[in-house]
C-alpha cells in the first residue's frame, strides 16, 4: 500500500512539472511572485502619502531650524539685552540691536529662498541647446553639469547635493541662497559668541547672584539659558562653519560637490598617464566668485550684503569653458579690467 501511494505521488509530481515546469524557477522566484501584491500596495500607498510625508518633513525641519533660532533670539532679549542695558551705553546697545537684526533678516531670507526656490530642471518639452549624455533613469538628454537626484527622482541643473535640511536639492538657482544662508548663520553665531562671552563669564563664572539660579522662563534658570545659548551657537558655528568653508573652497575652484569627486578621480587617472587635468569651468578664483554671486551686468556687492532675489547668470543649460572660442562679454570685460 505504501509503495502504491509513493508511486502515485511520483506520477502526480511528474504531471505537475510537465504542465508548470520553468527552468528559471527557484525559491527566490516563488517568494518574489508571492510578495508582488505587497509591493504593489506599498508603491500605491507611498505615491498617495508621498506629498504628506514631504510636507511633514519640511514642517519638522523648519520647526527645528526656526525653533532653535527663535529660542536663541528669546534668550538674547531675555538675558543679553537687559545685561547690556545695565552695563553699556545706550548707543552701543542700539548698534548691537541693529547689527543683530541685520544678520537675522539675511539668515531668514536666504534660508527661505533656498527652501522654496527650485534648483532648476532641464526643459524636456523643447530641444536643448547642448547635450552631454542621456540620463539612464529619466531616459532624457542631460545638459552640461546636470546630474540626477535619486531622492527627488529628477535631473537637476548644476546639482551640488541634496540637502535634507531643505528637503530640496541645491542646484543652479538656489545654490547662492544656500551658501549665503550658511555665511550669515556662521557670522551670526560669531556675533552672539563674541558679545555673549562677557555675559557668560560674568553671570556664570563670577557672579554669585541667587537670581541666576531662580527660574526665569518656565523651569529654566538664567544660568541654564546662558549655557544652552553657548552650546547651541558654538556647535552651530563649528558644524556649519566647516560646511561653509568646504563650499567656499569648491566655489573658489569653480566646481560643485559632485564635480569635485569627478574631477579628483579624473585628475588621478590622468596623472597616472603623465597628463595634467584642467577643470574647464575654473576661470580663476576672482571670476569664479563673481559668477557664483551674480556680480555681473553692473550688479554690486549690495546684492550680497542685502537680501536680493537676482538670478544667477545664464539659464543653466549652457556653460562657457576655458576652451570656449568666444567667452561671453562679461568675462572678456573682466579679463581686460584685471590686466
Amino acid at each position: 500500500m505504501k509503495s502504491w501511494i509513493e508511486k502515485k505521488c511520483r506520477i502526480l509530481k511528474i504531471e505537475f512539472l510537465t504542465m508548470f515546469y520553468n527552468s528559471h524557477i527557484s525559491s527566490d522566484y516563488v517568494f518574489d511572485t508571492l510578495v508582488q501584491p505587497g509591493f504593489w500596495f506599498v508603491d500605491k500607498c507611498a505615491g498617495l502619502l508621498g506629498p504628506a510625508f514631504v510636507l511633514l518633513v519640511t514642517f519638522l525641519t523648519s520647526l527645528y531650524v526656526f525653533g532653535n533660532m527663535l529660542t536663541v533670539i528669546f534668550i538674547v532679549y531675555w538675558v543679553g539685552l537687559p545685561y547690556y542695558l545695565e552695563h553699556k551705553p545706550l548707543w552701543f546697545v542700539w548698534v548691537l540691536i541693529v547689527v543683530g537684526h541685520y544678520l537675522l533678516i539675511n539668515v531668514v531670507f536666504n534660508y527661505w529662498m533656498a527652501l522654496t526656490t527650485q534648483p532648476g530642471i532641464p526643459p524636456y518639452e523643447k530641444n536643448l541647446p547642448e547635450v552631454v549624455s542621456i540620463c539612464k533613469k529619466c531616459i532624457a538628454p542631460k545638459p552640461p553639469r546636470t546630474h540626477h537626484c535619486s531622492i527627488c527622482n529628477k535631473c537637476v541643473l548644476k546639482m551640488d547635493h541634496h540637502c535634507p535640511w531643505l528637503n530640496n536639492c541645491v542646484g543652479h538657482y538656489n545654490h547662492r541662497y544656500f551658501f549665503l544662508y550658511m555665511v550669515y548663520m556662521v557670522v551670526g553665531c560669531v556675533y552672539i559668541m563674541t558679545f555673549g562671552f562677557e555675559i557668560i563669564f560674568d553671570l556664570v563664572f563670577i557672579s554669585d547672584d541667587p537670581m541666576n539660579l531662580e527660574p526665569c522662563f518656565l523651569m529654566f534658570s538664567r544660568r541654564t539659558l546662558i549655557w544652552y545659548e553657548g552650546f547651541f551657537t558654538t556647535s552651530c558655528f563649528l558644524c556649519l562653519g566647516v560646511l561653509m568653508l568646504w563650499h567656499a573652497k569648491l566655489i573658489h575652484h569653480g566646481q560643485t560637490s559632485i564635480e569635485a569627486h569627478i574631477n579628483k578621480s579624473e585628475r588621478k587617472r590622468l596623472a597616472s598617464l603623465g597628463k595634467k587635468y584642467t577643470n574647464i569651468y575654473d576661470f580663476g578664483p576672482r571670476y569664479n566668485w563673481y559668477l557664483f554671486l551674480g556680480l555681473l551686468d553692473g550688479r554690486g556687492w549690495l546684492s550680497v550684503l542685502l537680501p536680493s532675489k537676482h538670478k544667477p547668470p545664464r539659464d543653466g543649460l549652457t556653460w562657457d569653458t576655458v576652451y570656449s572660442e568666444s567667452l561671453n562679454w562679461t568675462y572678456d570685460a573682466y579679463r581686460k579690467s584685471s590686466l
